[in-house]
């Protein structure tokens, strides 16, 4: 059947309309410059949180179609249906989970990345995108201490990061299904849900978890670690999986980091951290202290969107023995048969799960290169400092109790009322919190009493921050204690 010309020549005329024209290129430049000049320009002035009527549902009324809208109407929909509702995490204001922040240079790093859309998964494709995530992994590697055949990948986040060092783990510590029953999972039950998602996803939910008792900061303790190794041993179990956390997310804990590694070398364990919001301090004198022994481990998990502060999607996995990261994800499939070459780096694609891979070394470089290490270092002993000085000032505002000291930069605190019960008093004054919406807190359970947070890592958060929000939580106390 002969090609119909004149439908080709119609299907390429409507096509082509996928490539902006020059005129409409500039256009869709400008606008989008003044948008995003105008998000930063209020940045400092915008609450961290609101909770408008729809919560974003009036997006819906504006379905995909076949006839395009103009850019101008796109960016309304985005800022009151998308960039309005809900918490703001650019705010410096966002005290209550783990924030990233999101420095504009990576913004920049993220646009050019997609018009060039450089593929990252292979070398072949790619040496240069390639050799410049192998290198931001190779600096994170000698933060850690990691000896020169590490190797690593950056993911998508934490918790991907976690699943490709506990597949690592199995496979580097054969463990076979039928061994699933009477293996051994070490872990505190402050690690982040990720690792116990990780562990399901890998298959190993059969296995059977330990969770070691904690000490009154909430850190593992190591030697009842030690201690339930022995005895499972003895007991004909296989233990095989030690995972300890740089900077829990609930408390901000530190487990015992190097204690743990010198139990799990000796006992023959893999031994893996998740330092996905803590490990990052290590760049500071003060995280360095806190944080040694981090070298001890097999695979550790650390997120330059949480403690280099860029935009959410960018966290890293680093394994001690790269062949063992290459074992457990190395594939070729036939069609890609051109792509391997004797003397090339270490694909990422054969070191994750991922084969589609987004560029995301060059939002992790560029920031890194323009702005240089100091900033980073001073903003991350600056969080540190935040913390200590909230959990002193918390303590002068009468009715107020504190947790332990911090580790790193999340503090543990709540009110206690002179009468009624202190858990609803205290759902009640997060959502007091929540309704004026400056500064954004959270909340969680420790050991069944109802606790507040307050998360220091945005960067844009400074000590003024801390002040408003001290200020609030000692009005809004106030006005619910006399109530």
């Amino acid at each position: 059947m002969p090609i119909d010309i004149e439908r080709l020549k119609a299907l390429e005329k409507t096509a082509r309309q996928l490539e902006p024209d020059p005129a409409t290129l500039q256009g869709l430049f400008k606008q989008t410059e003044a948008y995003a000049r105008a998000f930063l320009d209020k940045i400092y002035d915008v609450p961290a949180y609101i909770k408008t009527s729809d919560q974003g549902f009036g997006l819906l009324s504006s379905p995909i179609q076949e006839q395009p809208i103009a850019l101008n109407e796109a960016l309304q929909l985005l800022s009151e249906h998308v960039d309005t509702p809900g918490i703001n995490p650019a705010s410096g204001g966002h005290l209550g989970y783990i924030p990233g922040g999101g420095v504009v240079h990576s913004a920049f790093a993220d646009f050019l990345a997609d018009i060039s859309n450089r593929y990252a998964g292979v070398f072949f494709a790619n040496p240069g995108a390639v050799r410049m995530e192998n290198m931001l992994l190779r600096w994170m590697a000698d933060l850690i201490g990691y000896p020169a055949q590490a190797a690593g990948n950056l993911t998508s986040g934490g918790s991907i990061a976690n699943l490709i060092g506990i597949v690592t783990a199995r496979d580097a510590q054969q463990l076979k299904a039928k061994d699933f029953e009477r293996a051994v999972i070490y872990l505190s039950k402050q690690v982040h849900h990720s690792v116990a998602k990780a562990i399901r996803i890998a298959g190993l939910k059969e296995c059977i978890v330990r969770h070691v008792p904690l000490d009154n900061h909430y850190r593992m303790r190591s030697e009842a670690l030690e201690q339930q190794i022995v005895a499972d041993k003895a007991a004909g179990l296989l233990p095989w999986l030690v995972i300890a956390s740089a900077g829990t997310t609930d408390t901000g804990a530190v487990d015992p980091i190097s204690t743990i590694g010198e139990i799990a070398h000796q006992q023959g364990l893999w031994y893996h951290i998740d330092g996905a919001y803590g490990a990052f301090f290590i760049l500071c004198d003060e995280g360095q202290q806190i944080l040694k022994g981090m070298d001890r481990s097999d695979s550790l998990v650390m997120d330059p969107h949480k403690g280099l502060f860029l935009p959410y999607g960018c966290g890293a996995v680093l394994v001690k023995d790269r062949q063992k990261l290459l074992d457990s994800h190395y594939y070729l499939a036939n069609y890609m048969q051109d792509t391997v070459s004797a003397n090339e780096e270490l694909s990422p694609a054969d070191l994750s799960p991922e084969l589609t891979k987004h560029f995301r070394g060059l939002r992790v470089w560029l920031p890194l290169k323009l702005i240089g290490l100091a900033p980073f270092r001073a903003c991350l002993a600056e969080k540190i400092e935040l913390a200590r000085y909230f959990y002193e000032k918390i303590q002068r505002i009468d009715g107020f109790e504190v947790g332990p000291f911090p580790d790193l930069s999340v503090v543990t605190y709540r009110y206690v009322p002179k009468r009624g019960d202190a858990n609803a008093f205290n759902q009640k004054l997060v959502q007091k919190m929540h309704e004026d919406g400056r500064v954004f807190i959270s909340s969680t359970v420790l050991d069944g009493t109802f606790t507040l947070r307050a998360a220091v890592l945005a960067f844009r958060t400074h000590r003024d921050t801390i002040d408003l929000a001290l200020d609030m939580l000692r009005q809004k106390a106030e006005q619910l204690a006399a109530e």
